[in-house]
């Protein structure tokens, strides 16, 4: 709210000073121009960034809560409240929709769903930087196929393998079913990332967020019934439920859903590769998981491979704005 008073009053100045002095605005245009696209460029990769280290420290708190809740019990806690949360807050309209705008959102609403649940079961099984590590290999894919930019096959390359070194240069001493699912859920979430960026065109502001997330927790709510049961009432249950909910849902997703309106997918999907060093930090402050010097190196690497993806964003940008 600061910096939109911020910009407007800057923005009422200019527009000041042009009445009274054309040349001096002429001058403050020409020298404000390259900060505000370099800031527009950043902006959504911004909100990546922060949607990355809210998910990630909530994915943590919900790996201590899957022994009272169950794994889909936690998927179906974190749900069902987001969704209570995002109707109450955007009141979506429900009517002067298209059936396009519908099946959007139900493809949405299924693979945010079908990658939470597949998420879940595997951080059950595995730790959660190698569930994490697994699981970013679809939105690496999706950068790989998507892009038409040769530039961006590189930082996608120059990130999977950060992915390996941090998967430890093997994936033998993981439970396959747990492997399985961490690879089921990347394909979710590459799925996701589709749909998420359909979505925020076809619907204002989070109100097609606020649908889908219906669609994942209506899916959702069965399978956490039938595995946890009345434990899913308990009020310290539900509690941390709700701050899973917020934390890895709720403010993430909406997040992730204002960026895709301004970033590429291919460029978004490379930023995914930051998941495993944010998951891998948050493993270590909550779930006292210690790093190793491989696993610092590969932290370095998904790094890099994100600021190369930034500046190729930053880059991009400015031919836009001069067009």
């Amino acid at each position: 709210m600061n910096d939109q008073r911020s910009a407007a009053g800057v923005a009422a100045a200019e527009q000041a000073v042009a009445v009274a002095v054309p040349e001096v605005a002429s001058a403050l245009g020409d020298a404000a121009g390259p900060a505000r696209r370099r800031g527009a460029a950043l902006a959504p990769v911004a909100l990546v960034v922060a949607g990355g280290l809210s998910v990630q420290f909530g994915s943590a708190v919900a790996v201590l809560l899957m022994p009272r809740a169950g794994a889909l019990g936690v998927v179906t806690l974190r749900l069902a409240v987001a969704a209570l949360v995002l109707l109450v807050v955007c009141r979506p309209k429900v009517r002067g929709h298209s059936r396009a705008d519908w099946g959007t959102v139900l493809a949405f609403g299924l693979a945010m769903g079908g990658m939470n649940t597949l998420f879940y079961q595997a951080a059950d099984r595995i730790p959660l930087g190698a569930a994490v590590t697994l699981e970013v290999l679809g939105p690496l894919a999706l950068s790989v196929f998507a892009s038409r930019r040769l530039i961006n096959v590189v930082w996608a390359g120059l990130a999977l393998g950060g992915v390996v070194l941090l998967s430890g240069g093997g994936l033998d001493r993981l439970d396959p079913v747990g492997a399985a699912y961490a690879l089921g859920a990347g394909v979710m979430w590459a799925t996701y990332i589709v749909f998420s960026a359909r979505t925020g065109r076809r619907f204002p502001q989070a109100d097609g967020l606020a649908l889908a997330m219906v669609v994942a927790a209506l899916l959702s709510l069965p399978l956490g019934i039938m595995e946890s049961g009345s434990k899913l009432l308990v009020p310290s249950t539900v509690g941390l439920g709700a701050a899973v909910a917020l934390l890895s849902s709720v403010l993430p997703y909406t997040l992730e859903l204002m960026a895709l309106r301004r970033l590429p997918a291919p460029t978004f999907a490379i930023l995914m590769s930051l998941e495993p060093a944010i998951a891998a930090t948050a493993g270590f402050l909550i779930l006292d998981q210690a790093l190793t010097t491989t696993d610092a190196l590969a932290i370095a690497l998904v790094i890099g491979a994100s600021m190369g993806a930034v500046r190729s964003q930053a880059r991009r940008a400015k031919p836009r704005e001069r067009a």
